[in-house]
């Protein structure tokens, strides 16, 4: 058993845990709060309508023991939420919550760190079925799901950015912006020399040899083709 699985397994049935359910829609926020009850013993939970919201919650204090999570969030694009709350709470594990069921979605957000897939028109005891999977270091997938669709292309640059710290993570949004060095050092007031070390770092993780090939990286990730704009 993992880390990320040891934690839900002795803290989330236990007086004390907290879990965080991420989802724009306050009615089936409404519902996923109440579904965690009916599966689980959480002492708290808290909802976040954003990613934004979601991070604001998790920053200075402790990591919660489960995050539920909708990929269509309107501050997000694809899988890049996922890769940020697996990056502020590396030893949490993540079930994606979504109406979007495709192969392709599932395999990429279980390659970017996801521990599991519920569709949302699920029933509780799907949520439980999951939890159970997880406290034991298996990874859910629901009834129908398919392994291996998602291109070696897509599941490299998932697993590549991953990897990036939350800083350097930042520093690429900015470069996928088209801001150079020096306009990326005044909106993180840093040192421009600090963000060529990162940009090299950057480089070095995707295994790529500038920065444009580094963007391309970054838009392989966001599934574009597959998830729509707006929730």
């Amino acid at each position: 058993m993992n880390t990320q699985d040891a934690s839900l397994n002795t803290q989330a049935k236990t007086p004390g845990g907290w879990a965080l359910v991420v989802d724009d829609h306050p009615l089936f926020c409404d519902a996923l709060e109440l579904t965690l009850k009916s599966v689980a013993e959480f002492s708290q939970i808290t909802t976040a309508d954003s990613m934004e919201h979601a991070l604001e919650k998790i920053d200075g204090q402790s990591a919660p023991d489960l995050i539920l999570l909708d990929l269509n969030l309107p501050d997000v694009s694809g899988l890049d939420g996922l890769i940020r709350l697996k990056r502020a709470a590396d030893k949490t594990p993540v079930i994606i919550v979504s109406s979007m069921t495709d192969n392709a979605i599932i395999s990429g957000a279980i390659e970017a760190g996801a521990s599991g897939f519920v569709p949302k028109h699920s029933h509780r005891s799907v949520f439980k079925e999951a939890l159970d999977h997880i406290a034991t270091g298996e990874v859910f997938t629901p009834a129908g799901f398919v392994e291996g669709e998602t291109s070696d292309q897509e599941s490299k640059a998932l697993s590549r950015l991953s990897s990036l710290t939350n800083q350097q993570a930042r520093i690429l949004e900015l470069i996928c912006e088209g801001k150079l060095n020096k306009q990326i050092a005044f909106d993180l007031s840093i040192a421009e020399t600090t963000v060529k070390a990162h940009v090299t770092a950057i480089m070095r993780k995707l295994g790529v040899q500038s920065r444009t090939q580094a963007v391309l990286v970054a838009q392989d990730a966001k599934f574009a083709n597959v998830l729509p704009t707006s929730s």
